[in-house]
C-alpha cells in the first residue's frame, strides 16, 4: 500500500495484520481525491474509522491544512502511528484513540471542511453517522467509503451526494447545500 498522489506519491504506507482491517485500495483512494480534487487545498480534514491512515495521509499529501485520526483499534493505531513518522507530518495531524461513532457525536458545527468515513462494510455504524451529520453536520463535505450493496439512508436537503462505483466499493459524497464541484464518474 502506498500513497498515490501529492508530495508524498509513491511512500509506502504500513498496514496491521488483522484481518478485520481493510485499508482503502488504491484505485479507490484515486477515485476518492478525483472527487475532491477542488476541496482539499487548505482543508481541515477528520479521518473517522482511520485504520493505516491512508485515505487522511492521502489528503495531506494533496494539500490538505491538517487531519485529525479517530481510531482505536491498537494494530490499526500502530500503524497509523508508523505512517505519521515515516512521512513526518507529525506537526499536521492529531491521533485520537476513540469510537468515531461517540467522537463525531461530540463534535462541534462545522469544525471541519472534510470527514472521511470507512466503517467495517456492512455495519450499520455508516447509516448512523450519516444519520447524524445530517442532523447536526460537523463537516462542509462527508465522504463514505462503503459496500457497492450498501443502502445508505436517503439524503435529506439541501444535501447533494455524488456516488461512485469501484468493483465492491462505492464512494458516496455528501455535501451541504451546494452544487458538487465535480461531476460523479461513470
Amino acid at each position: 500500500m502506498r500513497i498515490v498522489g501529492g508530495k508524498f506519491a509513491g511512500r509506502n504506507l504500513t498496514s496491521p495484520n488483522d484481518f478485520r482491517v481493510r485499508p482503502t485500495a488504491e484505485p479507490v483512494r484515486v477515485a476518492m481525491m478525483r472527487l475532491l480534487r477542488h476541496d482539499l487545498e487548505g482543508a481541515r480534514v477528520i479521518d473517522l474509522f482511520a485504520g493505516t491512515g491512508a485515505i487522511g495521509l492521502e489528503a495531506l499529501s494533496r494539500g490538505a491544512k491538517y487531519v485529525d485520526f479517530v481510531e482505536f483499534r491498537p494494530a490499526s493505531l500502530h500503524a497509523l502511528k508508523a505512517n505519521i513518522a515515516a512521512l513526518r507530518v507529525n506537526e499536521k495531524v492529531r491521533v485520537y484513540k476513540k469510537d468515531a461513532l461517540p467522537f463525531a457525536d461530540a463534535l462541534p458545527p462545522d469544525r471541519y471542511d472534510l470527514a472521511f468515513a470507512d466503517p467495517p462494510y456492512e455495519s450499520r455504524m455508516l447509516d448512523r453517522l450519516i444519520e447524524r451529520w445530517q442532523q447536526a453536520p460537523w463537516s462542509t463535505i462527508l465522504v463514505a467509503e462503503h459496500a457497492r450493496t450498501h443502502q445508505l439512508p436517503k439524503a435529506v436537503r439541501p444535501i447533494v451526494v455524488q456516488h461512485i462505483q469501484l468493483e465492491d466499493s462505492a464512494i458516496s459524497v455528501y455535501r451541504r447545500g451546494v452544487s458538487p464541484s465535480v461531476p460523479a464518474l461513470p
